[in-house]
């Protein structure tokens, strides 16, 4: 727990639940289920199906509950049950997931909205045809802000692997979108990173 505050860790939030807290269950759900939708929405265009993948996920959080190691980060642990669900779901389908069904915010400020929405697109287009191993990464530590240890946790591969694979991502989506590609905080986290 954080110092002189009441926020709980998910870590904390997830021992409370094993031990039978209900109510800990509800607050991560509250953290997370958006997250987890954003996630699962970037291959699927069906908000549904995304929502149904979500509810899939706490429900295998919920049965695995005694299997969470409190030594271990939660947040990579839920998103591997998460990324374990989707995977399954487009095997069962047999197709190619759709990539980035919702990558751009429908909230966004009306006056930026539409170069927004262009970029986002354009943004979409170059994922789509960068190699899913470089995508995955690139998704989840630039989208969802896992470290790249995290990363490597959720993927099975170790950090300096996540790391490249996120370096030479960057590299294809810079060719595919120009040198005028800015990439924010996932390019100064790259750079962080050393890469």
């Amino acid at each position: 727990m954080l110092r002189g505050s009441s926020v709980r860790t998910d870590e904390d939030l997830m021992i409370a639940y094993v031990a039978g807290e209900r109510a800990a269950f509800k607050e991560l759900f509250e953290r997370y289920a958006p997250k987890l939708e954003r996630l699962m929405l970037r291959e699927l265009y069906a908000r549904e199906e995304a929502r149904d993948l979500v509810q899939q996920a706490f429900l295998q959080l919920h049965r695995a509950r005694h299997d969470f190691d409190p030594a271990q980060r939660f947040k990579p642990w839920l998103y591997t049950i998460a990324l374990n669900l989707k995977r399954e779901h487009f095997r069962r389908r047999r197709r190619r997931p759709e990539v980035l069904g919702d990558m751009a915010d429908e909230r966004a400020a009306p006056g930026g909205a539409h170069d927004a929405l262009e970029a986002n697109r354009s943004l979409a287009w170059a994922l789509a045809q960068i190699p899913e191993e470089n995508r995955r990464v690139i998704e989840l530590h630039w989208f969802d802000g896992l470290s790249f240890a995290e990363v490597a946790n959720c993927l099975g591969i170790g950090a300096v692997a996540a790391k490249v694979r996120a370096h030479r991502g960057y590299q294809r989506l810079r060719k595919l979108l120009g040198d005028d590609l800015e990439l924010g905080s996932a390019g100064n986290r790259a750079g962080e990173s050393g890469i």
